[in-house]
């Protein structure tokens, strides 16, 4: 007799889920962190690039901020693919990050 093989959400049959977790739960901690933190920086260098004071663009981004991780946080659970969860939190945060770094050595060069 066969024993039957536990699924995941999608229907694939879930391999070392104790490791899937572990990681689903650390990249979304850091991974959600590192892209906020990413969204936060682009956000506060573009809007004090268009002329808004740094101050209220900061306080506006950060308040934002915890829905934005809060979001991804959630989406790195409910998405089925962890490849993806690691492509968009580690890309983005990247990119995001780049993005402002430039946009901030022009505001200030």
């Amino acid at each position: 007799m066969r024993v039957p093989q536990p699924l995941s959400m999608n229907g694939a049959i879930a391999t070392n889920r104790p490791f899937a977790l572990a990681a689903r739960v650390v990249l979304a901690l850091v991974g959600g962190y590192a892209l906020t933190w990413g969204f936060v920086a682009l956000g506060i260098a573009g809007l004090t690039a268009l002329g808004n004071d740094f101050h209220e663009a900061e306080m506006a981004l950060l308040l934002l901020a915890f829905l934005v991780y809060l979001g991804l946080f959630l989406w790195a659970f409910v998405t089925s693919s962890l490849k993806l969860v690691v492509l968009v939190f580690g890309g983005g945060s990247v990119c995001m990050t780049a993005c402002a770094w430039a946009v901030q050595r022009a505001l200030l060069g």
